[in-house]
């Protein structure tokens, strides 16, 4: 089979591999959309400090039952699945306080090479985050599942319904996913701050109610003025660029929330302002990856025709334009790029 391999930052080969055969409790995938996402573009630019190179590439996939191995009897040859690419052990310090997300081995175990004919997914991921593609649901959108169950478990506790004003820095696929997932619940007016036009006009489509393409502290002061100078009931960070974490509680309300969603480059810090984080009592959080819970609320919202997956599928290349679609995802010329073998 043919299979990417991220060799360094900057370099990725294609590669001839023996097929993947199934262990006791695992199947194989044949894939049949893998997605480009914002830490493949980071990894490919700078290298990830969880991925030691080379290292197969991919994580975002859908696609067919290739084989199955011994005990499975969830699966069959031929069905079409949707999967995440890691499940955590249940049994470390923090899977039995119910936070699977910080897992001790949750990385460590991560399937990495969905950019590939095949991939191969170990017991524990089978067992408790693979689910069967809905009919109606493309390949491509089925492979959302993994970021929009990112999304969803940085929006538990939140009361959706409640937010009356909303501001999502960053136009990207997470902060889109961030847009259908408050409007399935319920959220009032979405405000989109981004920097591109191309993916300005994917968020007004895909429901917000503005989009910003000033500067942060322009971006801020229309917030301001939209709200009668509160700022706004939940902020959502979804670049990973720590000057916009820094800006980000600049547009919350006293009594407001902030997420930062998107990871900063290592060594990196933000910087508050202790004495407005007090007494405006600012409520910040920074989510991390996702349980099996919240697998499973992805899988249901994406069964929603109202969802609209697809329409964050920009384009489909095929394995072998690996690179020309991780460009175009990093010059913010798309949302997401599928990649089909």
């Amino acid at each position: 089979m043919r299979i990417h391999i991220l060799e360094e930052p900057g370099k990725i080969a294609l590669r001839e591999a023996p097929t993947p055969e199934p262990g006791p409790g695992e199947i194989i995938v044949r894939v049949r959309a893998a997605l480009t996402c914002g830490t493949d573009v980071k990894a490919f630019v700078r290298g990830h400090p969880k991925w030691p190179m080379p290292t197969p590439f991919g994580h975002e996939f859908a696609g067919e039952v290739a084989a199955v191995g011994s005990g499975v009897r969830t699966f069959r040859v031929g069905d079409e699945v949707m999967a995440a690419p890691t499940a955590p052990c249940g049994a470390c310090f923090f899977c039995v306080r119910q936070q699977e997300n910080l897992c001790e081995t949750i990385m460590e175990t991560m399937v990495l090479g969905a950019f590939a004919d095949y991939v191969r997914l170990p017991a524990r991921v089978v067992r408790q985050n693979v689910y069967t593609k809905h009919p109606d649901l493309s390949f491509a959108a089925a492979a959302l599942l993994e970021p929009l169950a990112c999304v969803l478990h940085g929006l538990v506790g939140i009361e959706a319904e409640r937010a009356e004003t909303v501001v999502l820095l960053g136009a990207g696929a997470i902060s889109l996913l961030h847009l259908r997932a408050l409007r399935a619940r319920g959220a009032g007016r979405i405000f989109v701050v981004g920097r591109s036009a191309v993916r300005a006009a994917h968020a007004r489509t895909l429901g917000a109610d503005a989009v910003l393409l000033d500067d942060m502290a322009e971006a801020a002061s229309t917030i301001m003025r939209a709200t009668a100078g509160r700022g706004a009931d939940l902020v959502v960070e979804c670049t990973g660029q720590v000057e916009v974490w820094n800006g980000a509680p600049s547009f919350a309300r006293r009594g407001g929330q902030v997420i930062f969603f998107g990871g900063c480059r290592p060594g990196t810090a933000l910087t508050v302002d202790t004495q407005r984080f007090h007494y405006d009592e600012l409520r910040l959080a920074s989510p991390f990856h996702f349980t099996p819970t919240d697998v499973r609320h992805s899988w249901e919202m994406l069964a929603s025709p109202d969802f609209g997956a697809d329409k964050l599928i920009t384009a489909t290349f095929p394995l072998t334009e690996l690179g020309a679609a991780l460009e175009l995802h990093r010059s913010g010329q798309g949302v997401k790029y599928a990649i089909e073998p």
